[in-house]
Order: C-alpha cells, then sequence, then structure tokens
C-alpha cells in the first residue's frame, strides 16, 4: 500500500496538489491513522486530476440568453462551426492568438498551451466578454466560445468576432 502511495506521489509531484502534498506530509504526522488520511487524500487528488481527460476539452454550456455562441453548443441558437486546421497546428494556434491580440480591447489573459481564455471590453459601457478557446489537436479542431457576462442580448457581437476572427484565421491560410 505505501508503495501504491509513493507511485501516486511521483504522479502528482507536477500538477497543482503538490504543494498541498509537501504541505500534507510536513505537518506531523504521527500514529497509522494519520498516514492512511494522507495516503487517502493523494490517492483522492490523483484520481481527481486524471479522471477525464477528455472532459478538460469541454467548453463552459451557453446559458438560455442569445448572449453566447460556442462550437460546443448543442441548439442551433448557439452553435457556430469550430475552426479546421488546414496546416501546422502550432502555426494556427500562433495565428489564433496574435489575431485575437490584434483585435480592439481584447486581452489574451490565460494561455496554457492547448487552451486559451480572452476578454473583450465594449468601447461605450465597458461590458466584458469571455473568449474560450480549446485546441484539439486529435481531430485538428479549434472549438471556441464567446459569451457576454451581463444582459440577455448582445446584438449579435459574440458572432460576429468569432466570424471575424475565423476569417482572419482563413485569411492566414490555417483554417479552412
Amino acid at each position: 500500500m505505501l508503495r501504491r502511495a509513493h507511485e501516486i506521489k511521483r504522479t502528482i509531484m507536477h500538477s497543482d496538489y503538490w504543494q498541498l502534498a509537501q504541505f500534507i506530509s510536513c505537518a506531523s504526522l504521527s500514529g497509522v491513522i494519520d498516514k492512511l488520511f494522507y495516503i487517502g487524500i493523494i490517492m483522492t487528488l490523483s484520481m481527481a486530476t486524471q479522471a477525464n481527460p477528455i472532459a478538460k476539452k469541454q467548453l463552459a454550456p451557453c446559458p438560455s440568453s442569445p448572449n453566447c455562441v460556442s462550437s460546443q453548443a448543442a441548439d442551433a441558437d448557439h452553435f457556430i462551426a469550430p475552426f479546421k486546421i488546414i496546416g501546422n497546428i502550432d502555426d494556427a494556434w500562433t495565428a489564433l492568438k496574435n489575431a485575437l491580440s490584434n483585435h480592439n480591447r481584447t486581452v489574451i489573459t490565460r494561455d496554457t498551451g492547448d487552451m486559451l481564455h480572452a476578454q473583450a471590453t465594449s468601447l461605450v459601457f465597458r461590458f466584458v466578454d469571455d473568449i474560450d478557446v480549446i485546441m484539439d489537436a486529435e481531430t485538428r479542431l479549434i472549438h471556441i466560445r464567446s459569451a457576454s457576462r451581463v444582459g440577455y442580448g448582445d446584438f449579435g457581437v459574440n458572432r460576429k468576432r468569432l466570424e471575424k476572427l475565423r476569417s482572419q484565421l482563413q485569411q492566414a491560410h490555417v483554417i479552412e
């Protein structure tokens, strides 16, 4: 059992939970119950980080309001086609980041290599829209979502934003 705990510990050493595991291991662990508790936490964290790698490839669902579009939406009102990569995947990802960065009042706030989050701020009222992007290298698709944080309608701004982005990437010859 301790061997398994050490294997799990090695598995999650490079995860976000490593600092928590180090903190727990440095605490005064005395007795068998404390050690079993420690092993239980490590095993639970390990299972949580390895449970379903596909789940990480999901965009947040759109709300019922019409101010969101997503390539993973189930309904036609919110659906927008994903971007189909035709060239090098890394070139497509770089072109996407460059295009987003060049949009007025748009800032990339998080880039993990295959997932990206950006925020677009409207000119007059300073409303913030969230743009989420997932690179699915296996299917050669870029899944994308744009949604308003507040309000009900968006006058089609989110759809227009993503179609403009699609057009820019098509002109760069990285997507169909």
